[in-house]
């Protein structure tokens, strides 16, 4: 047997059932959106077995991405969980052959309370299907198992769930920002950290005036503790940057008679606020550099040292 060729077959086979569902979207999809941007309830997904772990991924994308949902286990849910599905909410049911019967409690008990009942099938004419009050009709296609292991089904009802998830946060104008504030944790919200999170600013920054004698320069790095000085003219704007670098290139000279504008690197590098902190790192590695100036509308706001981005995580 070739491992590496059935696999290949495998994926293949499960890839062209995508291309067919991406071609055969349900009908009731874009009525279920509207629907779902309409609610003042939750989504709540219920499955059993392989299904469940399905819905339990996509309760969790859903939350994450500002539409309010759980999974509810229909076991679970026959022995008093059944109470936390509430009128306001829309349960969605995941089952291939429709016909799983730890479902019916649950079916049910929606019927009764008039709650809405989605089915993601694959058998339309199925218990499921017919009480459903929208129907996510997956396409048929066989399971690559040779042992009708669920794994194209699984598949296609991952992937229409992905697709719900980012419909829904896109229509809703979920931005990164929202995205950040219910990650702060793990790498996906430490690369949504913007400049303005990790900066340095008020007296914390490093600032002196062009005309600035250069011991008082001197003094400014040594107390600010972050390895140079920003130099800004009569209008209060970033001219220049005095860096350890700057220092060597002077070294020959006599300090004590120079200003800060005769020793500063003119135009530095610098970065707004409200930029990703990964971005901040890109430039710095770019220019090979280990600090950025963070300008708005022309003034100096903060500072930005490759130190701050490291300690985060970010990169």
């Amino acid at each position: 047997m070739n491992y590496s060729s059935t696999a290949k077959l495998n994926i293949k086979e499960q890839s062209t059932a995508l291309m067919v569902l991406a071609e055969n979207i349900p009908n009731d999809f874009s009525l279920l959106i509207e629907y779902i941007l309409c609610l003042k309830g939750r989504v709540v997904l219920v499955g059993m077995g392989k299904s469940g772990y399905i819905a339990k991924k996509i309760a969790a994308s859903l939350s994450s991405t500002g539409t309010p949902s759980l999974y509810i286990h229909p076991g679970e849910a026959s022995h008093g969980d059944l109470g936390m599905i509430t009128k306001d909410d829309i349960v969605i049911m995941i089952s291939n052959s429709g016909e799983t019967r730890e479902l019916c409690d649950t079916i049910n008990y929606c019927k009764k309370l008039d709650i809405k009942i989605v089915a993601i099938t694959m058998n339309e004419d199925s218990t499921l299907a017919k009480n459903s009050d929208f129907l996510l009709k997956l396409p048929q296609s066989k399971e690559t198992s040779s042992i009708a292991a669920p794994t194209t089904s699984a598949l296609m009802t991952l992937s229409l769930g992905d697709a719900l998830v980012t419909v829904l946060h896109e229509a809703r104008g979920f931005t990164a920002d929202d995205f950040k504030l219910f990650h702060p944790g793990g790498k996906i919200g430490v690369n949504l950290l913007k400049v303005a999170d990790l900066m340095h600013k008020n007296d914390e920054v490093p600032i002196v005036r062009h005309d600035t004698k250069f011991t008082d320069v001197i003094v400014t790095i040594t107390t600010k503790r972050l390895g140079c000085a920003l130099v800004i003219d009569k209008n209060d704007e970033l001219i220049g940057i005095i860096t350890d670098g700057d220092l060597r290139r002077h070294i020959h000279e006599d300090l004590t008679k120079k200003l800060a504008h005769n020793v500063m690197s003119e135009k530095p590098e610098h970065i707004r606020p409200e930029k990703l902190a990964i971005e901040a790192l890109v430039i710095m590695n770019k220019k090979l550099i280990t600090i950025l100036p963070v300008i708005e509308h022309n003034k100096i706001i903060g500072i930005i040292h490759i130190h701050d981005l490291l300690k985060a995580g970010i990169g």
